[in-house]
């Protein structure tokens, strides 16, 4: 058994939150000494609008100069968070994709719509009623018409 096992084996958890708290406690007469106050403000960034949003990933998508690294690196992005994008934003990605000829990147852009709307049919059927005429006009058929779902 290597020595950090051991050690690790020895570490009581329990032991843990004692610890933190005796810290905290050694800490707060200092922190009322200097006036300071603790608090916690999230990573200090400024909070964005939605309006923003949608507005900073539409020209993000619209850039005529994007080229596919940067596009996948985009939807990645917007993928890795907690939302659903809106129908124009899904647009925009659909229209880059076929700028670069890039259709499956474009079906997989779908089916992430489909993923993020978490089996919520209402939430996918809405957006495929909204872009409907964007696939129309780009020739791009869903995973469904595909048979892929």
């Amino acid at each position: 058994m290597s020595a950090l096992r051991v050690a690790l084996t020895r570490f009581s958890w329990k032991a843990l939150p004692a610890a933190v708290r005796s810290s905290q406690r050694a800490l707060a007469p200092a922190a009322a000494v200097n006036g300071a106050v603790w608090r916690r403000y999230g990573h200090g960034k400024p909070v964005e609008s939605d309006e923003d949003f949608d507005a900073r990933w539409l020209a993000y998508f619209q850039q005529p100069e994007l080229d596919a690294w940067d596009l996948k690196k985009g939807v990645n992005e917007l993928y890795g968070h907690d939302l659903v994008p809106e129908p124009k934003i899904v647009v925009a990605m659909l229209q880059a994709a076929r700028r670069l000829n890039d259709i499956a990147l474009a079906i997989r852009i779908l089916e992430a719509i489909k993923s993020k709307a978490a089996g919520d049919k209402e939430i996918y059927s809405y957006v495929l009623s909204e872009i409907k005429p964007t696939l129309d006009e780009l020739g791009i058929r869903t995973p469904e018409e595909l048979g892929l779902a």
